[in-house]
């Protein structure tokens, strides 16, 4: 190594002697580093359209799909039933509320079952852990115990030297009452070693009730990242202040009978709302707007909601048409709707044809005017627009998403957004206009993502701001948009015209032309992800298992993994979601059947039915070393190399 070529890196170099000040601390490290290499590949997880079903999002997580009761299967198939395996399983996902159980029911004193309990959990999380290095499991540990449940796992209770200090450990842990403690702290360090990256491809939002018990959950852990989905763009524009977002926002939440995100989750005031509604909507059956719920709802609560629905429907309308309308850019102002009603016939004219209206009560329209605000959908408007922008919850789950979160990502060979890449007919990358300049592929997708991130930034000027909130509406639903992709949305349609061929929204090329090889390919390459073993991921379109839809596209290139989280696809997937997984081995595409509830789980020991779509193992066992991880860590061995070099030919001085 010529000094002449470390003259360059000197600056580099110079940094990194403030953390490695001599030769053995950097010969120590390129030693740790190499070692490191040669781990097996951590575990990811990529799941989507998660849709708010909080309860069986998070108890996929809890039992890392599968691979926890795997792993007790493996350790004590021979030696505990399977009610004890279900028993121990259970306790590792929720140890809180299994632990509470267990002392409810129990007559005697818990000594056994804790010194028993502990070492099983001792030896699981030493089977979870053992392809980290002991400092990333040290990171994972609670503080408070962290030294003695290290202790624990790097000493074995069958080795006759450390037998009775192990036990002693035990014992003491149970005398000072901390068992409990310890208990549910060796649980949760086993859930998190368990998934090493957690890889979330969109639409957090909407459908389920608990969006906001996700977003809880995602800023307690690490080593998580989001491709944004429509839903999710959805909700960011409603937080940055954009109200064709509030108010579609609202119309979805009504449409399900979901306000418990709303209310109970960000703290939106939907009173003014259900005032207007009653007031202007007193006299509307609101058929058409009767929400869709699991459980039914007594008839006070459902007409009410109905009339909310249909009230933020027509203003979202109207929201709609005055954004259309000041950005032309866009081309979308062919899509009228309320200006296409005859109100004296009550018809739908569409070029020159009409048709029937399911519903002709539209009190709060001006058909000289069809889309000016009343002063009173005014008044609503304001007052909603501000309980969005002072809701800390919402906003502070936004910055979540905006700093875990992209358009698109690229991870160890595989490249992951929501829903599309516009193209050609002929599957070419499509140039769409952003702010008056024109990209296609990657460069559309980066700067989408640094464009919408303006419209929550308070040094940019305030007319750009708006434009950038605008512009998550058009994410939501404009037909170049990576996260909509189709040439409309039949939104009025639906709620209004019983013609069904006014509903069809034609899905863009990207959803046409995937399943080619050759496209899949080409979108890689143009993305630059390299390797023979190099994949799409994506979600936004429900697999239709049950009709024989398969997952897998494209000759194995693409892997559709959007398998209806959300209780509103089970009837269309047949299933309830899936999980891929993708570990040291290679890839596992878990299909899951409908969770019922978290009580259940715990009280019945039952767990997610789960059976493995596809199987695709490598030759070899992955190590570290083949990972974007890996490269990074190999160029940092190369420069401490340089280092050590500088070191030894005194270039640069030891301390």
């Amino acid at each position: 190594m010529d000094s002449r070529v470390l003259t360059a890196d000197m600056r580099l170099l110079e940094i990194l002697s403030q953390t490695f000040p001599n030769s053995s601390s950097a010969s120590s490290e390129i030693i740790n580093l190499e070692a490191i290499l040669n781990l097996p590949k951590g575990t990811e997880h990529f799941v989507a359209d998660v849709h708010g079903e909080n309860e069986a999002f998070l108890h996929i997580l809890r039992n890392a799909s599968g691979n926890i009761k795997r792993k007790v299967k493996e350790l004590y198939n021979e030696s505990l039933s399977e009610k004890e395996i279900r028993e121990l399983c259970t306790l590792i996902y929720y140890p809180e509320k299994k632990l509470e159980m267990i002392k409810e029911k129990a007559d005697d004193d818990l000594t056994q079952y804790y010194a028993v309990t502990l070492y099983r959990l001792i030896q699981v999380c030493q089977s979870v852990s053992s392809k980290y290095t002991r400092s990333k499991v040290r990171k994972a540990l609670p503080r408070q115990f962290a030294y003695i449940i290290e202790e624990l796992m790097h000493e074995s209770p069958i080795d006759d030297d450390k037998e009775a200090y192990f036990e002693r450990i035990i014992e003491t842990i149970i005398q000072t009452g901390q068992a409990q403690n310890f208990i549910i702290a060796i649980c949760n360090v086993i859930q998190r070693l368990s998934i090493d990256q957690l890889h979330i491809l969109g639409d957090i939002f909407d459908r389920g009730s608990g969006a906001h018990i996700i977003m809880d959950y995602l800023l307690t852990r690490e080593n998580f990242d989001i491709q944004w989905g429509n839903h999710d763009a959805l909700w960011m524009g409603a937080a940055a202040g954009c109200d064709p977002c509030i108010a579609t926002v609202l119309r979805l939440s009504l449409r399900f009978g979901n306000m418990a995100t709303l209310e109970d989750g960000y703290g939106i005031n939907l009173l003014p709302l259900a005032t207007f509604a009653m007031e202007f909507y007193a006299q509307d059956p609101c058929k058409e707007f009767i929400p869709h719920t699991e459980k039914p709802l007594d008839e006070k609560t459902c007409r009410l909601i109905a009339q909310m629905h249909k009230a933020i429907s027509i203003i979202q309308f109207k929201l709609e048409a005055l954004t259309r309308l000041e950005h032309p850019e866009w081309k979308m102002n062919s899509q009228g709707t309320l200006e296409n009603i005859d109100f004296e016939r009550g018809v739908y004219m569409l070029d020159g044809k009409a048709y029937e209206l399911k519903d002709c009560l539209f009190p709060t329209v001006d058909p000289a005017n069809p889309y000016m605000l009343t002063p009173e959908e005014r008044d609503l408007v304001n007052k909603l627009h501000h309980s969005f922008r002072i809701s800390e919850k919402l906003q502070k789950h936004i910055r979540c998403l905006l700093s875990h979160g992209c358009m698109y990502g690229i991870f160890n060979g595989n490249l992951l957004f929501h829903a599309s890449i516009p193209l050609n007919e002929d599957g070419s990358l499509k140039e769409v206009e952003l702010n008056g300049k024109m990209y296609k592929g990657k460069e559309l997708m980066y700067h989408i993502g640094m464009y919408i991130r303006t419209a929550f930034q308070n040094d940019v000027p305030k007319p750009e701001r708006q434009k950038a909130r605008d512009y998550f509406w058009y994410l939501w639903c404009g037909p170049d948009s990576p996260l909509f992709d189709k040439d409309k949305m039949t939104t009025f349609e639906r709620y209004f015209l019983s013609d069904k061929s006014l509903h069809n929204e034609e899905k863009g090329n990207y959803f046409k032309l995937r399943e080619k090889p050759e496209i899949c390919d080409s979108i890689l390459d143009a993305f630059g992800v390299k390797g023979n073993n190099r994949h799409i991921i994506n979600g936004h379109v429900p697999v239709h298992a049950s009709q024989g839809e398969n997952p897998i596209k494209a000759g194995g290139r693409l892997m559709v993994i959007d398998g209806g989280f959300a209780k509103a696809y089970h009837k269309t997937t047949g299933i309830a979601g899936y999980t891929l997984v993708y570990h040291s081995r290679g890839f596992q595409l878990i299909q899951h059947e409908p969770f019922t509830s978290t009580r259940e789980a715990i009280n019945n020991e039952t767990d997610i039915k789960s059976s493995t779509q596809i199987e695709v193992m490598t030759g070899r066992r992955l190590r570290v070393r083949d990972t974007d991880k890996g490269e990074i860590i190999q160029r940092q061995i190369q420069e401490l190399r340089e280092l050590l070099y500088a070191y030894q030919h005194g270039i640069i001085k030891e301390k």
